[in-house]
């Protein structure tokens, strides 16, 4: 997985570095009127860009929002294009970790709303999107559930994996825009535990506490 995504990483900086020369290479062929044409559209897209920032800050990007019940989810899914839901436990250590990394992608991608909300205390939810393992990262996309991605399997598969991997994750599955290379703020706590919990299913549909064992990382339903 650490070869896969360094990889992706080499190829998303060859990739910037060719259209950058390209785009060099044309602003070199440019009269005046047709670099002022360029700069004026640029401003007005940066404004754009900074106006759609502030929308967004307001309705609570940038930050992970808590969700205290399965009623605010959907309240909170109206409108928005790109969503993250992580659905977590209390006194998880494997939540934890997420929930380390969560808040540095809200913070560098506020084109995605990030939220959590406590699986035990959302049976019905949980059932309807067949969540069976904490943690779990429902990605939604227009009031729809497009992906999901289950544990650390997608990121490594051990919970000292970078924000770097997450990030490029969750850009492939189309939820956050991101190429690779700015990867400043690491949340890895680069400690070793048990990494992923499974949720007992018969108690979710009692709608009772959830049984978790974290003994067996890659567990299932029988």
């Amino acid at each position: 997985m650490q070869a896969m995504v360094e990889q992706k990483v080499y190829e998303m900086a060859r990739a910037v570095e060719e259209s950058v020369d390209d785009e060099l290479h044309r602003l070199e062929k440019m009269d005046g009127d047709e670099l002022e044409d360029i700069r004026r559209r640029r401003l007005e897209a940066m404004k754009s860009s900074q106006d759609a920032r502030k929308s967004a800050l307001e309705r609570g990007h940038g930050v992970v929002n808590d969700l205290d019940d399965e009623k605010a989810f959907f309240e909170k899914m109206k409108g928005e294009d790109k969503m993250i839901v992580h659905f977590y436990r209390n006194s998880s250590w494997p939540c934890e970790v997420m929930d380390k990394h969560l808040e540095v992608v809200a913070s560098k991608h506020t084109e995605a709303l990030v939220c959590r909300i406590n699986a035990e205390k959302s049976p019905f939810l949980t059932e309807k999107l067949k969540i069976w393992m904490l943690p779990t990262l429902c990605l939604v996309r227009n009031t729809k559930v497009v992906d999901y991605i289950v544990g650390f399997d997608d990121v490594g598969g051990t919970d000292d994996f970078p924000t770097e991997h997450l990030r490029l994750v969750l850009a492939s599955k189309g939820v956050i825009t991101y190429e690779g290379g700015d990867n400043d703020v690491d949340a890895n706590p680069r400690r070793g535990k048990k990494a992923m919990n499974v949720i007992d299913k018969s108690s979710i549909r009692r709608g009772a506490k959830m049984a978790l064992n974290s003994d067996d990382e890659s567990s299932d339903f029988d």
